[in-house]
């Protein structure tokens, strides 16, 4: 028996390679891959160019300390500044460690402005990591149970609904931000209006607070576009990435504009691995193969083209309820837990999530063909018709 903490339900498979959105378990079988780490590999597997780059920096450099000027960090600072409109970056290395980032930015913020208990608004169903403050602020009590107490100075609302956050900007003094995702991936591929996007970001701006977006997951590229809130035309106060932002090694990043920018000052904040070279030339090397081969508009066409042939494959279907998301971020939502398909899927050769007990996510790499869209409805629709009994 290994010796690996029993913190995951693991599945009884294990992969020696993969090629593009394709995995080779073991024993040589393959499987599509609709899953991409959960939104990490946005350029699949054994990209030639992320190969060659990373063995490239391998042999220059790995790591050094961020006591010292580490140029390719501030190369990609500068990239992700250019496509999102922010002024400062900070690297870490997961999504929950920018999450933090964020929220202590938010407290510094608030302390600043004179506020002795700054408060941040956050959103039923959210998820926003496991560390004790993003599991607190996170919307899923699940996750939550047995790690009490947890972290105070989180306010609670109903996702995508302005008139509960009206209702605590009127009577709670102590907020200084809001923190939600753009389209909630844990949550169950919850979608925010772009008109309550559009709402919040005025009511963050008459009250002074800071708008604050979490796109860990549905970030870089994913849904037509670098960023999701990039869809509603608005600019955030504090942004969050992770997963697919080094197709694979481990990088976060918490950026910073406007009022939110100049906040941390030397010694409010840092991180040992962060910025690293290899992780910055990953970084590096995703955003300018998504740019160079034009793999937003690809996940916007081929994440259409997986959403029409789901819903025309499932329609009429009893149990079926609905297929919703944007870009390659996918949930296909059932009337009744649905946890077996992914074992299921894994004996038909396809690699898939379920999230929210109810929805089927689809996550896959940016590069996903045509073909492998096609093959990938096919496969689905008839796992879940002959779940559903259909």
């Amino acid at each position: 028996m290994p010796h690996l903490m029993n913190t995951y339900g693991r599945l009884p498979v294990a992969f020696s390679h993969g090629q593009g959105c394709r995995l080779f378990d073991e024993q040589g079988k393959s499987y599509l891959d609709a899953l991409a780490g959960i939104a990490v590999n946005t350029l699949g597997h054994n990209h030639p160019r992320l190969v060659k780059a990373l063995s490239e920096q391998v042999r220059r450099l790995m790591h050094v300390s961020n006591i010292y000027r580490i140029t390719q960090a501030e190369a990609a600072s500068d990239r992700l500044a250019a496509i999102s409109r922010m002024d400062e970056v900070f690297f870490c290395n997961s999504g929950c460690e920018a999450n933090e980032a964020a929220i202590k930015l938010a407290r510094m913020y608030g302390h600043q402005q004179g506020i002795e208990q700054p408060a941040i608004i956050v959103m039923e169903q959210a998820f926003h990591g496991r560390t004790l403050a993003t599991l607190s602020a996170t919307g899923n009590r699940k996750v939550q149970a047995g790690f009490e107490p947890l972290v105070s100075g989180f306010v609670r609302v109903p996702f995508d609904d302005l008139a509960a956050i009206e209702q605590v900007a009127a009577r709670n003094p102590n907020v200084v931000a809001v923190l939600f995702e753009p389209i909630q991936g844990e949550g169950g591929i919850n979608l925010a209006h772009n008109d309550f996007m559009r709402a919040l970001r005025q009511i963050c701006d008459r009250k002074n607070w800071l708008f604050m977006v979490d796109e860990v997951q549905c970030g870089i590229g994913r849904t037509g576009v670098w960023f999701a809130h990039q869809h509603a035309s608005i600019l955030p106060d504090v942004m969050t990435l992770a997963k697919g932002l080094g197709s694979g090694v481990p990088i976060g990043a918490c950026l910073a504009a406007g009022r939110a920018a100049g906040v941390f000052k030397p010694g409010n904040h840092g991180s040992t691995f962060g910025g690293n070279p290899l992780a910055c030339a990953a970084a590096l090397t995703t955003l300018d193969v998504i740019e160079a081969d034009g793999l937003m508009a690809r996940a916007d066409t081929l994440g259409k083209a997986i959403r029409d042939g789901l819903r025309n494959g499932l329609s009429g279907v009893s149990g079926f309820v609905e297929v919703r998301g944007d870009g390659l971020m996918i949930g296909i939502e059932l009337d009744r837990p649905c946890g077996e398909l992914v074992t299921r899927a894994l004996d038909a050769g396809l690699l898939i999530n379920v999230t929210a007990d109810k929805v089927v996510r689809l996550l896959p790499a940016l590069v996903m063909s045509d073909a492998e869209g096609a093959e990938l409805v096919a496969a689905l629709v008839s796992l879940i018709k002959e779940f559903l009994g259909a």
